[in-house]
């Protein structure tokens, strides 16, 4: 008797120590390095080329700038719909109107921030009125600016000012749910 109640307690010494060993090994492992956040140029031809051309997917654009402030604060929400709705099949960009000098400063560093993984760009135009008339000639440049594009490359939403993300994803819901094959 007396051998079976000592057993006990030295097998869940035993048991215990075997189960912390590997989150103790986990605990000192460091994080793997994130990937540094690559922010392109695009030019004019570049961005009509993604607006207009059919794609497999719907696009969403938001065009945006580190130092606009409804911007940043609606970024967090943006980078929720594009975790949310990229394994669903949604292609989603963002087009930065900072200075072309940001490129390799505040725009990455912003976005690094945000944890942001969506393909990010650039807008390097001599003349960025050309470029807002070609995305919507009703859009007088004000930001931030969020267009949803469908399959066909047509417009099928488009919000200036702060979006709300109940609405946007309504909105990405209906055009996700056209796409789908019957």
């Amino acid at each position: 008797m007396r051998f079976s109640k000592a057993i006990i307690p030295i097998a869940l010494c035993i048991l215990l120590l075997n189960l912390a060993e590997p989150a103790q090994k986990r605990k000192g492992r460091a994080a793997a390095p994130r990937k540094p956040i690559v922010v392109n140029a695009i030019d004019l031809e570049a961005l009509k080329g993604l607006i207009t051309q059919q794609r497999e997917h719907p696009l969403l654009i938001n065009f945006w700038a580190t130092y606009c402030d409804p911007c940043r604060e609606e970024f967090p929400d943006l980078v929720k719909i594009d975790r949310d709705y990229r394994p669903r099949s949604l292609e989603f960009i963002t087009i930065s109107l900072d200075d072309t000098t940001e490129i390799k400063t505040s725009v990455p560093k912003f976005l690094g921030t945000m944890k942001a993984t969506m393909p990010a760009y650039l807008l390097d135009v001599s003349d960025p009125q050309v470029a807002i008339d070609l995305v919507d000639p009703r859009w007088q440049g004000s930001l931030p600016a969020t267009f949803l594009y469908n399959e066909k490359g047509e417009m099928v939403f488009s919000k200036i000012g702060r979006v709300k993300p109940e609405e946007l994803r309504a909105e990405i819901d209906k055009v996700i749910k056209q796409g789908e094959p019957k």
